[in-house]
């Protein structure tokens, strides 16, 4: 029998491979599950690779683009160390990762939109081969040079070559930005994150394990940040003076927080500080993987980070943030009204996006460390008792 005599239903649930149901047979029967929420409707694929934070704060578009096309299946391509990221994430129809096999799927798709946020030449010579009816962000043209698929994503594309106007003059968000490349409504929508049950069990039992007590405010520390730019961290030696003086508040309790790189530094951090406070400091462990730092984080009031993953997971799960910046570009992070930006003044090499530094890393010696901590005490001291 020709394939085009079946009754193919576009259900989201239906693979073609066998029933979602056993003994159910909508080749026969037709979808018994019809409705809109599992109708396939417009197909998008959504490419965000690389970067951590990137593909965590690309996130925050899925509701605008569910808002668009309520009736629809995303589609999301990225790289095997950022699927955690995406775990759980009820926008997410199908998640593919970036390897030959599911890349050969994709191309066998009849995608309505592709929408590319990545600036890679891969990236965007993938988004040239996927078979859809309207491309939106970046591609390759024809002599191998990145450009915009649609004119909604000029603007991007000109901050990206022009650092006058990425270090200077833009003032906008870059979920902001995001939006508008992607011809999408932009409203502040958070990122889009959420725990599993088991995950939620985790943070419950976690507490019970550190005595927490909800009368106290816990401060989270990130202390390191990405391999790839180094740079977005302070040294040891200011964690410990920021550690050592937030440390006395009997409100408060530390949290040291970070990745398996971070290990080592925050053996250090924790062996430095004063004697006398280190019963009020948590060294959450640092080997356990993505997910579970966030969990970690989760038990925080407030996070002390640079432009960094951490910074962003802190974000997603709607923690108040104060954030430092020296290399990166402050205006493009949203807190989304939650927190603080501390930003060199008058120092014209920054934001430069670096990997090494020729000065002497000028905007981390300028971090005010007295205004980190007079930040936290304010926000903190008029806080209630939580549940």
């Amino acid at each position: 029998m020709e394939s085009e005599e079946l009754n193919i239903p576009r259900c989201k649930k239906f693979s073609g491979y066998k029933p979602c149901l056993s003994y159910k047979n909508c080749l026969e029967n037709g979808c018994q599950e019809d409705i809109s929420e599992n109708h396939t409707g417009i197909k998008i694929l959504f490419i965000s690779l690389e970067a951590l934070g990137a593909v965590l704060d690309n996130t925050a578009v899925l509701p605008a683009i569910k808002r668009k096309f309520p009736e629809s299946t995303i589609y999301w391509l990225t790289m095997e160390n950022a699927q955690k990221i995406l775990h759980n994430n009820s926008y997410i129809d199908r998640l593919f990762i970036w390897n030959d096999e599911q890349r050969m799927i994709l191309r066998n798709i009849e995608f309505d939109y592709v929408m590319n946020s990545d600036k890679s030449d891969y990236a965007c010579a993938f988004t040239n081969e996927v078979n859809a009816k309207a491309k939106l962000g970046f591609v390759l043209n024809g002599d191998g040079k990145i450009v915009p698929a649609n004119k909604g994503a000029f603007y991007s594309y000109k901050l990206g070559n022009d650092d006058q106007l990425k270090f200077r003059e833009n003032k906008r968000s870059g979920l902001d930005i995001l939006h508008e490349a992607f011809e999408l409504e932009y409203k502040m929508d958070e990122y889009s994150f959420s725990f599993d049950a088991e995950e939620k069990s985790f943070i419950n039992e976690y507490k019970k394990e550190i005595k927490y007590d909800p009368k106290k405010i816990y401060v989270g520390f990130n202390t390191g940040c990405s391999n790839l730019f180094p740079n977005k961290k302070m040294t040891i030696e200011q964690h410990v003076q920021l550690i050592n003086e937030l440390g006395k508040d009997k409100d408060k309790v530390i949290v040291l927080l970070g990745g398996r790189e971070d290990t080592e530094r925050n053996q250090k951090i924790l062996a430095t500080v004063d004697k006398s406070i280190k019963h009020n400091i948590i060294s959450t462990p640092t080997t356990l993987g993505l997910r579970r730092g966030a969990c970690f984080m989760d038990i925080c009031d407030l996070v002390i980070s640079g432009d960094s993953f951490g910074m962003h997971m802190a974000i997603a799960l709607r923690k108040y943030i104060i954030a430092w910046f020296g290399l990166s570009c402050a205006a493009e992070i949203e807190l989304y009204n939650r927190g603080e930006k501390l930003i060199p003044e008058g120092l014209e090499c920054s934001p430069c996006w670096k990997r090494e530094c020729p000065y002497n890393l000028e905007c981390i010696q300028m971090i005010d460390l007295n205004r980190i901590t007079v930040i936290t005490r304010n926000y903190t001291k008029d806080l209630v008792t939580k549940d």
